[in-house]
């Protein structure tokens, strides 16, 4: 084999274990993270669901809470898309360490 293609392999096999060196890194830190708030996670579905949140929203749209209040999980959507990202997530999760088994 020529000298030439064995380094340009090797450059080249060094670039794809660094990006998936990086990625891995980056996943661990990723799944720490949502593991460090997955009781925040089922603290929301629980308002969500809730009597409460109904209650807090429709005060929110009479007028009752202050604007100056963040107020992110009273939106229409906000905390449902949030929510269904997470459910997303973990179905993809699923279906990658399904395709790797």
């Amino acid at each position: 084999m020529d000298t030439q293609q064995r380094i340009e392999r090797i450059r080249e096999m060094e670039a794809s274990f660094n990006k998936v060196r990086e990625a891995v890194a980056s996943m661990h830190s990723s799944l720490k993270m949502l593991s460090d708030v997955e009781e925040d996670i089922v603290l929301l579905q629980t308002y969500q669901s809730s009597r409460q949140w109904l209650e807090d929203f429709e005060a929110d749209e009479r007028g009752e809470i202050s604007k100056d209040l963040p107020r992110g999980v009273l939106s229409e959507d906000g905390l449902h898309d949030l929510l269904v990202d997470i459910a997303m997530l973990r179905f993809n999760l699923k279906e990658l360490l399904g395709e790797s088994e």
